[in-house]
C-alpha cells in the first residue's frame, strides 16, 4: 500500500471512532441520562470505522487492486496488521450491535459493552503499532507512538461526541464537567507525549533528527505549528480550560457556543494532522 493522506485519514477515523466508542461509555458510567451524547458516540464509532475501512481497501497500488491481498493478511498472525484486523473484526461488529440495540432502546448486555470497550482500546493503540513495525522511519519506530495515538484517539473521540452534544442538548452538555476537564487535561497529555517523542527521534540518529527538522522548522512547519499544535491543542486547551478552571461557571451565550464548536473542531483537525504529519514527514528520510 502507499503510506500517504489515505492512510492517515484510515488511521485518524479509526482512531476517533474507538475514541467515540469509550466516550460513549464514559457517559454512560458518569452521566447516565444524556442518552443523546451517548447515542452519538456510540453511532459515531461504526460508521468512522466502516469509513476509515472503505478508504483503506481504495488505497493506490493495493486494495481494490489486489483484493487477494486481504486473505494473505488474515492468514499471517505474525503480523501486526493481521493482529489489528483481528482486533477490527471484533471491534466493528460490537461497535454496530451495541449502537443499533441502544437506536431500538433495547438493553445493552454488559458484556458486549466491556468486549467493545477492550476492542476500541486495541483499535487506537493498534493504528500506532500499525507504523511502529516499519523501522525503515525512526519518526514511526519509537515506542512513544501508540501512546501518542490512544491518546489522539480518545481526544478526537471525546471532539466529535461533543459536537453532538452541543449541538442535541447544549443545556445538559454545558453540565458535563467531566466531559470537559477530560478535554483539558488530554490536550496537555498529548502536547507532553508528542513533545517526549520528537525529543527522543531528534537524539536518537541523524535521520530522526532530519525527521523532526522537516516538522518543527522546514517544510511541514506551517501545518505542525499552526494546524496541530495551535489550532488542535493550544486553542482547544484555552477554550475548555477557562469556564473549567478559571470561572468555574457554565456558559450559555452564542459566543461560548460558537467558541466550544471552534475547540471541538480544532481538536479533529488535530487528530488529523498529527497522523497525516507523521506519515508525511517520515517519508523523505527513507530515500537519504
Amino acid at each position: 500500500m502507499v503510506w500517504g493522506p489515505l492512510i492517515a485519514w484510515y488511521l485518524f477515523l479509526a482512531g476517533a471512532g474507538a475514541g467515540a466508542y469509550l466516550t460513549a461509555a464514559f457517559v454512560e458510567a458518569k452521566y447516565p441520562d444524556n442518552h443523546k451524547m451517548r447515542l452519538a458516540g456510540r453511532i459515531i464509532a461504526p460508521i468512522f470505522l466502516g469509513i476509515g475501512l472503505l478508504l483503506l481497501m481504495l488505497d493506490a497500488e493495493a486494495g481494490l487492486h489486489n483484493p487477494l491481498r486481504f486473505f494473505n493478511l488474515i492468514a499471517n498472525p505474525g503480523s501486526v496488521m493481521t493482529l489489528g484486523v483481528y482486533v477490527i473484526c471484533v471491534f466493528m461488529p460490537v461497535a454496530l450491535a451495541v449502537a443499533i440495540l441502544d437506536l431500538l432502546k433495547k438493553r445493552v448486555p454488559r458484556w458486549l459493552l466491556w468486549i467493545g470497550v477492550a476492542a476500541a482500546f486495541g483499535v487506537a493503540a493498534y493504528t500506532g503499532f500499525l507504523l511502529g513495525v516499519i523501522k525503515t522511519f525512526p519518526l514511526w519506530n519509537n515506542a512513544i507512538l501508540p501512546i501518542l495515538f490512544v491518546v489522539s484517539a480518545l481526544s478526537a473521540g471525546l471532539a466529535a461526541t461533543s459536537l453532538v452534544g452541543l449541538i442535541a442538548d447544549r443545556e445538559q452538555f454545558e453540565h458535563m464537567w467531566l466531559i470537559k476537564k477530560s478535554h483539558v487535561i488530554l490536550s496537555v497529555i498529548e502536547l507532553i507525549v508528542l513533545i517526549t517523542m520528537l525529543i527522543i527521534v531528534h537524539t536518537g540518529s541523524s535521520a530522526g533528527a532530519a525527521t523532526v527538522d522537516s516538522l518543527v522548522s522546514g517544510q511541514y512547519a506551517v501545518p505542525f505549528w499552526a494546524g496541530l499544535v495551535l489550532f488542535g491543542l493550544v486553542i482547544p486547551f484555552c477554550i475548555e480550560g477557562y469556564p473549567v478552571f478559571v470561572t468555574k461557571k457554565v456558559e450559555t451565550s452564542t459566543t461560548s457556543l460558537v467558541l466550544s464548536v471552534v475547540g471541538e473542531a480544532g481538536v479533529l483537525v488535530g487528530g488529523f494532522l498529527l497522523r497525516l504529519l507523521v506519515v508525511l514527514a517520515a517519508l523523505p528520510i527513507a530515500f537519504v
